[in-house]
């Protein structure tokens, strides 16, 4: 089965109750359709420095950003189907580049342990930003369960809903169970529109009728700024120690 490599952007994000989610659902009858996925959890891992240096880059809404993580659509076995994804903004747009590969193969290389076997431009990039890092390394695993719609007229819009976002910083294994702390409170929903140009009138309309504002809200960035500096704080604190200067955002 043929899958998209290549993606160039706007992601808009927002946070939605669950009467609002349901609400727009009805209206989008006339628009949009669910994908062939229907509802699936989607699990991560991140790669970060030993610094965690692109996470404090992304979260100061830098002009360009850039992260790298491999992502699965299922639990995934040794032998599954994941993506290793090198994403980047720049000017608001996002673009992603991606390979296909069995799960053992894409851990094993973004860790160091082998070289990719597939040689196209995409690995060569990865292989790029991975030696320019130098200590990346599996820091965070998020799951979150979604449902994408695409847009019946066929064009590129489209809609996806993200709820139950999970993370932890252990168990860093896409063959392991979807479990952690919650990122969103209960009863929310983020919304992620997905275009290459404006979006709908419809939408817009709904968004302005619901007093529904655009949100800067990043998974990663959000487990860094609630969870992960905190506990480096207290980390610190424990041991008498001054907070080094890096891991400030």
């Amino acid at each position: 089965m043929p899958f998209q490599t290549i993606f160039k952007r706007c992601e808009l994000k927002y946070i939605l109750s669950q009467a609002q989610k349901e609400k727009l659902e009805k209206i989008m009858q006339s628009y949009m359709q669910l994908d062939q996925y229907g509802r699936t959890t989607i699990r991560n891992i991140y790669f970060d420095t030993d610094t965690l240096l692109l996470i404090r880059r992304s979260i100061e809404k830098p002009a360009y950003k850039e992260k790298l993580r491999i992502r699965s659509y299922e639990q995934a076995s040794s032998d599954s189907t994941v993506f290793v994804e090198l994403k980047k903004k720049y000017d608001s747009v996002v673009y992603k580049r991606r390979i296909a590969l069995p799960e053992r193969q894409a851990m094993d290389w973004v860790t160091g342990k082998t070289s990719c076997c597939k040689h196209t431009q995409i690995s060569a990039e990865i292989d790029y930003f991975i030696q320019y890092y130098e200590t990346l390394h599996p820091v965070v695993f998020l799951s979150y369960a979604r449902e994408a719609y695409f847009a019946k007229d066929h064009s590129d819009f489209r809609v996806t809903f993200d709820d139950t976002i999970l993370f932890r910083q252990f168990d860093l294994s896409l063959q392991s169970a979807a479990y952690g702390t919650p990122l969103l409170p209960e009863g929310k929903v983020l919304m992620e529109l997905k275009c290459s140009g404006g979006i709908p009138l419809w939408m817009a309309h709904f968004l302005s009728s619901e007093q529904i504002y655009k949100t800067s809200f990043s998974k990663y960035g959000t487990a860094y700024k609630n969870h992960i500096f905190c506990q480096l704080v207290r980390q610190r604190e424990q041991q008498a120690l001054p907070i080094q200067e890096e891991f400030y955002a």
